[in-house]
């Protein structure tokens, strides 16, 4: 047997006692794909970043083609081999494909008049090549940013493979791909397989797992507990070995049974302008009302982002209307808004927590000024007491992997950091719930938990308005379905009668429909 990887006694552990690996030992075959499951906090990507050089491991030792490696630096990794395809995608948007590909490893013409300039034509022709061995059907001079998420992902593993990179590592390859591009995607993953080279996965969808890997490592609480062939597995079995219970994978998709209540939320003619003469949004014509959950589907940056925002008061809007539980907000501001809806943002980094501020005061913001329990009768100072015990109450309820709650939330793994926003947001009694990825990067046991969560507020009369890129996720939790295509509804679908196929189908053609309201 021929060992690519092994994994031997790694331990990280990051200040002052967060232990994120314990003593992992693992082995990952030549020329295989080799998946890497686990719980959020389970240890998953940092065993990841150890081999990709981005982290340094504090015991135990990583050997490469048999030999014992220690890098620097991913910089190192990659001289080395070994290259990481992040969840988020890291390529210029201006710049054209072969320019992405080549960045950093430019070569340069020769001679005296060559001073040090690109060799453009050198460059492009070698990219050209790289797509070609590679299959990943790329035009080489096609703009970043004109690019489907799909295509951008593909730019990126082509960017290690240009760099001869023979071990593969990618984290949540899948998270915002549309149900057609997930198999293309495998089959371009499968073939580079074949070729000799070796994937390392890491993955919470557990389905997409098995369909793609040969083997499969089971994480928990920073130990590496089972490895099995993934074809004499099942998503039950590793969601067992992950939590350590039975897990329900599949959330009921139970209707409501009384009449649906009123509207909360009224968008007509809703539009937001990217330019003057451009519409990024709208018209939009949409009602939640209360008991229902109302579902958001589109390939990213299909006006998704702009609706969420507009709902808000985020982004002015160029027309239209928005109504609150029956007031019009047109003028009102985003602090005024939020006093009736609660809201999960997709970017939990920039929009949902401030990385360096502590779980306390994470989970205490925008509350302390829209709750009363926060500050007492004269609202002017916070009780301290009352917030560490809300947050310590968040991380026990949604099982939230952190040493204290002072710890900075950006210290905690980015699964933790969503639960935290979660648990500050779904706490709050608003007749609004704006959820915008809320399950992203979440494991199997907190996504049933989640989901309880949601259909519990539906059951007690709130309005949901919910944004995701999982269709699964919508079909399971939806009473409604809208598709967006550029920046329009072209199909909006009972739930009950929705498929994935027909789905997708929309999200990339913008196929229309007639509206079927339940």
């Amino acid at each position: 047997m021929t060992w690519a990887v092994r994994f031997l006694g790694v331990t990280k552990v990051y200040p002052p006692d967060v232990v994120a690996v314990a003593a992992v030992s693992a082995d990952v075959r030549e020329g295989e794909i080799h998946a890497f499951v686990g719980e959020n906090g389970a240890g998953k990507s940092t065993l990841m970043k150890v081999l990709a050089g981005e982290v340094m491991p504090d015991a135990g030792s990583v050997e490469v083609d048999g030999r014992v490696v220690s890098y620097r630096s991913a910089r190192d990794a990659m001289a080395d081999g070994i290259g990481l395809v992040h969840q988020e995608i890291l390529l210029v948007p201006q710049l054209r494909v072969w320019e992405n590909v080549v960045l950093g490893v430019e070569p340069l013409r020769t001679g005296v008049l060559g001073l040090g300039r690109v060799a453009t034509d050198a460059a492009r022709d070698a990219v050209k090549s790289t797509i070609a061995a590679s299959g990943m059907h790329l035009d080489p001079d096609s703009m970043v940013s004109d690019l489907s998420v799909a295509a951008r992902q593909k730019v990126e593993i082509c960017k290690l493979l240009h760099r001869d990179v023979r071990v593969l590592l990618l984290d949540e390859p899948t998270a915002v791909l549309t149900p057609q591009e997930v198999p293309v995607l495998f089959d371009e993953l499968r073939r580079l397989r074949n070729s000799g080279r070796t994937i390392c996965l890491v993955s919470h969808r557990l389905d997409e797992v098995l369909a793609l890997s040969d083997r499969v490592t089971v994480m928990r609480q920073g130990r590496a507990v089972a490895t099995r062939n993934a074809s004499a597995s099942s998503p039950a079995e590793l969601a067992r070995l992950m939590v350590e219970r039975d897990v329900v994978l599949r959330a009921p998709r139970s209707r409501s049974s009384s009449p649906r209540g009123t509207a909360v939320l009224e968008l007509e003619g809703l539009s937001v302008a990217r330019t003057a003469t451009m519409t990024a949004l709208g018209p939009i014509d949409l009602r939640v009302h209360a008991g229902e959950i109302v579902g958001v589907a589109g390939v990213e940056g299909n006006g998704q982002t702009e609706l969420v925002a507009a709902v808000l008061g985020l982004v002015a809007t160029s027309d239209g209307s928005t109504r609150v539980v029956g007031e019009d907000v047109a003028d009102r501001s985003t602090r005024h808004r939020r006093r009736a809806i609660a809201f999960v943002a997709s970017d939990r980094r920039t929009q949902g927590s401030a990385p360096l501020a502590s779980l306390i005061d994470n989970a205490t913001m925008t509350n302390h000024r829209l709750l009363r329990a926060f500050t007492g009768r004269r609202g002017r100072v916070l009780r301290y007491s009352y917030a560490r015990s809300f947050t310590a109450r968040i991380l026990s309820e949604f099982d939230v992997v952190a040493h204290s709650v002072g710890q900075a939330i950006g210290t905690l793994s980015g699964g933790n950091q969503q639960k935290v926003i979660l648990g500050r947001e779904l706490s709050a009694d608003r007749p609004i719930i704006v959820l915008d990825q809320p399950t992203r990067g979440l494991d199997v046991g907190s996504i049933e938990y989640v989901h309880g969560r949601i259909l519990a507020l539906r059951e007690r009369g709130r309005a949901v308005l919910l944004v995701s890129a999982d269709l699964s996720e919508l079909l399971q939790l939806s009473d409604r379905i809208l598709v967006l295509h550029r920046g329009r509804i072209t199909l909006e679908v009972a739930a009950a009668d929705a498929t994935v196929d027909a789905l997708g189908r929309a999200m990339l053609q913008g196929r229309s429909a007639e509206p079927v309201v339940p």
